[in-house]
């Protein structure tokens, strides 16, 4: 009996069809049978699926006298099941990789629950990717459950196709699909409300193909009047079964705005048919509202005329409209009120002890301008250092202390018109006039590898949506561009070829990473919950222009951490820009539950998890040249580097001078750590040819040396040029091995 029993209904997909089987049978967990029905396509689908049966034996090819639909085509293939487990998937989208063992891992630790509900992606013709938006429902608990003790899990998009089903559970209740259109709400709901054990999989395990046409509930036809019949289908499912009766309340509700929801689509139904539409929900609604509960007050309109309604929607659209110009006509306004205000401003002197500070696009207090910041606070508390952050959310999680301000707020405006210091490692937006007198330093985000600013211009893949010669008039306003090596000071003269002195003061933020704090590295594992005396090995991976979105699965997590062996701590940092994307949902996110890999992407300082880290594995990430101060052992994992260079661009061949062991397969990367050879003589000769490189100028002083030197107008000598070695690594096997 297989694991999964995977129905594939399929209707004029030919070109997609072969997508969606590869994407199943090409997965490693391989327990499966696909039964795919051919609901009388009259493309190429029935020979597609004979072409798949004749060469894999887990595939069954049905084919149906005449069309059925997608709901009965379904039910056509469940009497072909004998797996543990029913998957429904449409034709046209595609499992990604891992899928399924992700799926079958998750239902033996829940112990094989009636339902799995689990997370997928919407990925656009287009090119684009959009994780499920609720995707947070997904991760709240690790137990199982029912709907009444969690009733927002069905606040997901309500279908079939993102849960899988214990086909004995299924076979019990008699579950079927209906006819018609939205045959998914007749099933889900039932499901949802009967299964006793719910579990939850916070994985995108499913890519939800949105075609640029033919979505069929995107059509207008009156075949969209099929949701009332439908609805007409759960209200009888829930009137058998007395125990359901609370949830009335509930689905009278979700029907209505369902309903209006479709009503609302312009696209949707025949004009002429708008106000039978309607008639018919308004009367729906009122059968079906539950006996002493008052009517849904945003679904009132449905207990009055159609016109009124019609009047309503056609106000708000006014509203919207008149909304729109309102708001185009307060930014103009403010615009001029801005200009005139700065004008104003702009005739008051200076300040001489403000400082403006902003990280990483208004992120909080973060990098180089952090650390320049809390020495200024140190050693000229007469400079008043104030942050610019990008929202409120961003201000609510600022240490304690902190002044800052909101951008493009009044406050801002004002303290932006008069202050005389401005520091950063991301350019000031464009409004920001420089006065005269005023100071601005640049921090940068780190040694550059890759291509930056003007270099871009040669690599349009890596500059799509980059204005370079607007990067370039922002970056006009900087006076200083700090530098942490002789590498960068030349990069950086020649990617920004502005009028700017670059300043060898090293890199503030690696002052911490030279004069490691006492106990600190510790202090971090311990909130990590990396067990005493294992190694942790820290994997901080870079984003790639060559894919839409930045992210690419270069490593197995999973394999990986089983590689390492005992006493090893597996730690996984993603680019800051693939944090809110669906990168974490591939897999992170679950394998971080699961206590496989920890999941430090949130992590606010990189440097508490360098500090904390045995050795780094990167491929091209900056982060690099910052752990070389720690003098640990680096492993860069190098298995696109000629796909990475022609898209991005590299200033010089990381394989040829690495800081340490270069591997170029999974498989390598894991020999190398099972033989010890990661910290060998051959790794320390290179992290040291790399160190005397690249490591020259910071000396644990950079922060002091910019306060001084740039904000108080003090001499302080330049960086000898001795590369500092700091104290041991706090891993058993680093201190072992020290």
């Amino acid at each position: 009996m297989p694991r999964f029993s995977i129905i594939v209904p399929c209707f004029k997909v030919q070109g997609f069809l072969r997508e969606c089987l590869d994407s199943v049978l090409e997965q490693s967990f391989r327990d499966v049978e696909v039964i795919a029905v051919d609901d009388r396509s009259p493309d190429a689908c029935g020979a597609i699926l004979d072409e798949y049966a004749a060469r894999d034996p887990r595939v069954t090819a049905l084919h149906l006298p005449e069309n059925a639909g997608l709901g009965r085509a379904r039910n056509a293939g469940m009497p072909h099941a004998t797996g543990d487990y029913l998957f429904f998937l449409d034709s046209d989208d595609t499992l990604t990789p891992g899928a399924l063992a992700a799926l079958a891992d998750r239902l033996d630790e829940a112990g094989n629950p009636d339902v799995l509900v689990f997370d997928y992606a919407r990925t656009y013709w287009w090119g684009g990717t959009r994780r499920n938006a609720l995707a947070e429902l997904l991760s709240a608990t690790d137990a199982t459950f029912t709907a009444a003790e969690r009733p927002e899990i069905l606040d997901l998009l309500m279908v079939v196709w993102n849960k899988v089903y214990r086909r004995s559970f299924v076979e019990e209740h008699g579950f079927a699909f209906p006819p018609g259109y939205y045959e998914d709400t007749p099933w889900t709901f039932p499901v949802m409300l009967s299964a006793g054990r719910i579990a939850t999989l916070d994985r995108i395990c499913l890519n939800y193909r949105q075609r640029r046409q033919g979505n069929i509930l995107s059509t207008t036809s009156r075949k969209h009047f099929d949701i009332h019949d439908q609805y007409e289908r759960v209200f009888a499912f829930v009137g058998s079964r007395p125990e359901l009766a609370s949830w009335r309340p509930y689905l009278h509700r979700k029907m209505g705005e369902h309903c209006l929801d479709i009503l609302s689509k312009p696209d949707r139904l025949p004009p002429g048919d708008k106000g039978e539409f309607f008639r018919r929900t308004a009367e729906l609604m009122r059968r079906h509202r539950p006996a002493g509960e008052p009517f849904p007050a945003d679904l009132r309109v449905l207990r009055g005329p159609y016109a009124a309604y019609r009047v309503r929607r056609q106000a708000g659209r006014a509203g919207r409209e008149l909304a729109r110009r309102g708001a185009q006509a307060r930014v103009a306004a403010g615009a001029r009120v801005y200009r005139g205000l700065t004008a104003v401003q702009a005739r008051r002197p200076l300040d001489p002890h403000l400082v403006l500070y902003s990280a990483f696009s208004h992120r909080g207090v973060l990098g180089d301008p952090a650390a320049i910041y809390h020495k200024a606070r140190e050693i000229a508390p007469q400079l008043r250092g104030v942050w610019v952050v990008r929202d409120a959310e961003t201000a609510a999680r600022l240490p304690a202390g902190v002044e800052h301000v909101l951008l493009d707020s009044p406050a801002y405006r004002r303290l932006a018109a008069r202050a005389t210091y401005f520091v950063n490692n991301v350019n000031w937006p464009g409004s920001l006039a420089k006065r005269a007198g005023s100071v601005h330093v640049h921090t940068h985000q780190g040694t550059p590898l890759k291509y930056m600013g003007a270099d871009l211009l040669d690599k349009p893949g890596a500059r799509l949506g980059v204005d370079v010669p607007q990067m370039l008039r922002r970056a006009d306003r900087w006076d200083y561009s700090l530098v942490a090596n002789e590498h960068s000071e030349l990069v950086w003269e020649r990617a920004y070829p502005c009028h700017f002195t670059s300043v060898r003061s090293g890199s503030p933020r690696n002052d911490v990473l030279v004069d490691p704090p006492r106990d600190r590295a510790r202090a971090v594992r311990a909130r990590l919950g990396v067990p005493e005396g294992h190694t942790v090995v820290l994997y901080a991976p870079t984003r790639r222009e060559y894919r839409r979105g930045g992210h690419v699965e270069r490593l197995d997590l999973a394999r990986l951490a089983a590689g390492l062996g005992e006493g090893h701590t597996l730690v996984v940092r993603l680019h800051p820009s693939l944090a809110t994307g669906p990168a974490r949902g591939m897999g992170l996110s679950e394998l971080h539950r699961r206590g496989v890999v920890v999941d430090a992407t949130d992590e606010p300082h990189v440097e508490d998890l360098m500090l904390a880290a045995d050795v780094l594995v990167t491929d091209y990430s900056a982060l690099m040249f910052d752990y070389a101060h720690l003098d640990r052992p680096v492993v860069v994992h190098a298995d696109d580097w000629p796909a990475y260079t022609a898209s991005r661009g590299a200033y010089f061949d990381i394989t040829a001078e690495p800081p340490g062991h270069v591997t170029r397969s999974q498989d390598e990367l894991v020999r190398l750590f099972a033989s010890g050879s990661w910290r060998d003589e051959e790794s320390a000769r290179l992290r040291a040819a790399f160190r005397s490189r690249f490591c020259a100028y910071d000396d644990g002083r950079a922060a002091e040396r910019v306060v001084r030197t740039l904000l108080l107008g003090e001499r302080m000598p330049e960086p000898g040029g001795a590369v500092r070695v700091p104290g041991p690594a706090v891993g058993g096997d680093l201190l072992a091995a020290r």
